[in-house]
C-alpha cells in the first residue's frame, strides 16, 4: 500500500506540474499583466508628491467660481520677485568684515625704511624716514586696502579688532594703487617724484586690512535667514476673491498661497488616498492602450517585444517632463516631446502613434501646471508630426516636419500670450528660444530609431531603404546561384511598389519583401523553372508529390536563410507569407490522375496567409508575374482576363481572410497588375492598314 506522505508528494508534483503547464499556456497573458503593473508602478512613482487644487485660474482673468472664502488660516506667501529684491537689498547693505594684518605694516615699514635709507646722506635719511614714517601711519590709520574693493565701496565696512568691531565707511580707507606721494615734506617729495620710485614704494607697500570672508558669508547668511517667506496672513473665513472679480497680482499671490497649503496638508493627510486615485487613473489609461492594440492593432498586442517598446515611449515622456521640471518649471518647453509620434510612427503607422501619442500627453497634464496652453501646444505640434511626416528616412522631409513644428509652437504661444496679455511686447525671448531648441532636439530621432532597432529588434523605413540595395550580399549570392529567381524578384519588387502605392500602403516595405521572399530558392535553383536554361527539368524524373515537397520547401528554407543573415520579422514575414496556404496546382492535379483520393492538403504551402496589406500585394503581385511567363500571345483582354482569374482563384480560397485589405483596394490593385503586365510585354494597338 502507497504510504500517506507519497501520496502527498505525489499531489504536490501534480500541483507544480499543473501550474507549470497553466503558467506556459498564458505566459503571454501574463506577461501583459506585468508590464501593466511595472508600467503603473512607474509612471505613479514619477507623479509630483501632492493632491490636486480644484479651481483653475490665470492672472488678469476673471473669477469663474462662486466667491471663495478662506477654508483655514493661512500665511500669503511672497512671491520669487518679492524674495529676489529683499536678498538683493540685504546683500548690498550687508557689511565686509576686515581685520587688520599688523605684519603686513610691519613689512611694509621696514622695507620701505631701507629703501630711502638708500636714497640719501646719514643726515638726509633720518628727515627723509621721519616723514615717511608720518605718511605711512595716515595710511594704515584707519587702514589700507586692495583696489579690488573698489567696486564694492558702497557697501558698509566692519573692522574687527579685539572682539569689537567698528563701523567704517569706504571712503575713510585708503586704496593700495592711488596713494597721494605728494605734499609730504619737500624733501620727501624730491626723492619720490620720481615715476619709477613711486612704483617701488607702491610694490613695497602691504594693504593692512584683509577681508574675513568667512565671517563676511556668516553676517550675509544670518540676515538672509531672518527673511520671511510670508507677509500677512488670512483669517478662516476671509473673503478672498468674488465671483467675477478679476484676477489681480494681489489676489493671484493668495491664491497661489492657499494652493499650496491646501496641497501639503491634503499630501500629508491623505497621501494614500491620493497614490490610490493617482494608480486607478494611470491604469485607466494604460488599460485604453491595451484596448486599441488589441480591438485595431493585433499584430502589436500579440508583439510582446513591440508592446514593450510601446509603452517605453510613454515613460520616456514622463520622465522626460519629470527632469525638466526639477531644473526649471520653463524647461518643460524644451522637452521634444513630438519625437515620440515620430518613432512610433517610423516602426508602426499614423493612426497608433497619434493614439499613444496622446494618452501620454494625458498622463503630462498631472504633472506640469494647470495651464492648457502647454497640452494644447503639444497636440497641435504632435498632430503636426503625425500626419505631416512621410519618409521619414530622406532627410529633407524631416526638416520640413521641424520647420512647421517650431512654427505651430510659435504661433501657439504668441496666441495665447495675446489672449492672456493683450500685448506682444511682453513676449518672452527665452521662451521662444526653448521652443526653438526643442525643435533642433526632434533633428536626434534618426540616431533614437538607430537605438530602439537594436534594443528591441524593430525595423524602420531606414533600415528598409539599406535592404532596398541590390548590391547586398544575399542578394548579390541570390543573383549568382539563381539568376532566373533574382530577375523573377525584381520585377515583383517593381510591380508590387506599383500596386503599394495605389492603395497608400507601405510601398518600400512591400518592395524589399519582394526582393526576398524566393531566397529559399538559392538551395534547389534548377527545381523551379525560371533557372532552367535549358530544355533540362529534374521535375520529369520525380514523382508529383516529391516535385511539390522540393517546391514547397523553398519557404522554409527561405526563412532559415533570412535568420541566418539577420533579416528583421517584417521581412521574413513576406517569405513566409507569400504562398499563403495555397496548393502547388500543376502537381496536385497531376498527382491527382494518379489517384483521385490524394489529399490537396499534402500539396499545400504551410502558410500562414497573408495577414497585413502589404503580405496580400506580394502574393497577387508574385503569382500574376509567375504565371505570366506561362501566355503564349499575350493581349491587353487576354492579361485582364488572366489576372482576373488567378486573383479571384486565391480570394476563393480565402488566402486574403486575414489581411487588412478592402475589395476596393483590390480592385485598384488589380489594374495596376494589367497596366504592368502590359508595359512588360510591349502590347500595343493594332492599326488598321
Amino acid at each position: 500500500m502507497e504510504s500517506i506522505g507519497e501520496r502527498k508528494g505525489e499531489n504536490v508534483f501534480l500541483t507544480d506540474k499543473t501550474a507549470m503547464q497553466f503558467f506556459y499556456k498564458h505566459q503571454s497573458f501574463i506577461y501583459k499583466i506585468i508590464l501593466f503593473l511595472i508600467t503603473t508602478v512607474c509612471l505613479v512613482y514619477l507623479f509630483p508628491r501632492s493632491g490636486g487644487f480644484k479651481y483653475s485660474y490665470q492672472a488678469g482673468k476673471p473669477w469663474p467660481y462662486e466667491t471663495l472664502l478662506a477654508p483655514f488660516d493661512f500665511p500669503i506667501a511672497k512671491s520669487e520677485e518679492e524674495l529676489t529684491t529683499e536678498r538683493f537689498a540685504i546683500e548690498q547693505e550687508s557689511p565686509l568684515i576686515f581685520t587688520r594684518d599688523t605684519l603686513a605694516e610691519q613689512r611694509s615699514f621696514e622695507r620701505t625704511r631701507k629703501w630711502i635709507r638708500q636714497q640719501g646722506t646719514p643726515i638726509s635719511s633720518s628727515v627723509l624716514l621721519r616723514a615717511w614714517d608720518r605718511y605711512l601711519t595716515s595710511l594704515y590709520t584707519p587702514g589700507l586696502v586692495d583696489a579690488s574693493f573698489a567696486v564694492q565701496s558702497a557697501k558698509p565696512i566692519l573692522l574687527v579688532k579685539d572682539n569689537s568691531a567698528q563701523k567704517l565707511l569706504f571712503s575713510d580707507l585708503k586704496i593700495n594703487d592711488s596713494l597721494p606721494f605728494s605734499n609730504q615734506s619737500p624733501l620727501l617729495d624730491s626723492v619720490i617724484a620720481n615715476a619709477s620710485n613711486r612704483l617701488i614704494l607702491n610694490e613695497y607697500i602691504e594693504s593692512n586690512l584683509v577681508l574675513d570672508s568667512i565671517l563676511t558669508r556668516q553676517k550675509l547668511e544670518e540676515s538672509l535667514s531672518l527673511i520671511l517667506p510670508t507677509r500677512g496672513v488670512v483669517a478662516e473665513g476671509e473673503r478672498i476673491i468674488a465671483q467675477g472679480e478679476v484676477v489681480d497680482q494681489r489676489r493671484f499671490q493668495i491664491l497661489n498661497s492657499l494652493k499650496v497649503e491646501y496641497l501639503n496638508d491634503l499630501w500629508a493627510s491623505s497621501e494614500q488616498s491620493i497614490v490610490i486615485g493617482y494608480a486607478l487613473l494611470v491604469s485607466l489609461i494604460i488599460f485604453l492602450i491595451f484596448l486599441f492594440l488589441w480591438r485595431y492593432r493585433p499584430l502589436v498586442f500579440e508583439n510582446n517585444t513591440k508592446l514593450v517598446f510601446v509603452f517605453s515611449t510613454i515613460l520616456i515622456m514622463v520622465v522626460a517632463i519629470k527632469l525638466a521640471m526639477a531644473n526649471n518649471i520653463n524647461f518643460v518647453y524644451v522637452v521634444p516631446l513630438c519625437i515620440v509620434p515620430l518613432l512610433l510612427k517610423t516602426f508602426f503607422d499614423t493612426r497608433l502613434a497619434f493614439f499613444v501619442f496622446l494618452m501620454g500627453l494625458l498622463l503630462i497634464g498631472f504633472m506640469v501646471p494647470s495651464d492648457f496652453s502647454f497640452l494644447f501646444m503639444q497636440l497641435v505640434a504632435g498632430t503636426i508630426a503625425t500626419l505631416s511626416v512621410t519618409d521619414l528616412y530622406k532627410r529633407a522631409n524631416l526638416f520640413v516636419v521641424v520647420v512647421l513644428i517650431v512654427t505651430s509652437y510659435v504661433i501657439t504661444y504668441v496666441s495665447f500670450h495675446l489672449i492672456y496679455e493683450a500685448n506682444l511686447s511682453t513676449v518672452s525671448l527665452d521662451h521662444l528660444g526653448f521652443l526653438l531648441i526643442n525643435g533642433l532636439g526632434i533633428l536626434f530621432v534618426h540616431p533614437l530609431v538607430y537605438v530602439f532597432e537594436k534594443i528591441f529588434g524593430l525595423v524602420s523605413d531606414l533600415s528598409l531603404l539599406e535592404l532596398s540595395d541590390t548590391n547586398s550580399k544575399l542578394l548579390r549570392t541570390l543573383s549568382e546561384k539563381a539568376p532566373g529567381t533574382f530577375h523573377h524578384s525584381l520585377q515583383v519588387a517593381n510591380i508590387a511598389e506599383a500596386a503599394a502605392n495605389e492603395v497608400d500602403a507601405n510601398a518600400l516595405l512591400v518592395r524589399v519583401g519582394a526582393l526576398y521572399h524566393d531566397i529559399g530558392k538559392m538551395n534547389n535553383p534548377l527545381y523551379f523553372s525560371e533557372n532552367q536554361s535549358t530544355n533540362y527539368n529534374p521535375h520529369h524524373e520525380l514523382d508529383p508529390f516529391e516535385s511539390s515537397r522540393l517546391i514547397l520547401n523553398h519557404v522554409t528554407e527561405g526563412i532559415e536563410i533570412a535568420k541566418r543573415n539577420n533579416l528583421p520579422d517584417r521581412v521574413i514575414d513576406f517569405i513566409r507569407t507569400h504562398h499563403g496556404t495555397s496548393p502547388t496546382r500543376y502537381f496536385y492535379h497531376k498527382a491527382k490522375k494518379e489517384d483521385e483520393n490524394i489529399d490537396k492538403v499534402l500539396f499545400c504551402y504551410p502558410g500562414p496567409k497573408p495577414y497585413s496589406k502589404e503580405t496580400a500585394i506580394l502574393m497577387m503581385a508574385d503569382s500574376v508575374e509567375a504565371a505570366s511567363k506561362s501566355l503564349q500571345e499575350p493581349t491587353a483582354e487576354g492579361i485582364a482576363n488572366f489576372v482576373e482569374k488567378i486573383i479571384e482563384e486565391q480570394a476563393e480560397e480565402n488566402q486574403f481572410a486575414e489581411a487588412d485589405i478592402s475589395l476596393r483596394e483590390i480592385e485598384r490593385i488589380k489594374k495596376v497588375l494589367v497596366e504592368k503586365l502590359i508595359n512588360a510585354y510591349h502590347l500595343r494597338e493594332v492599326y488598321p492598314e
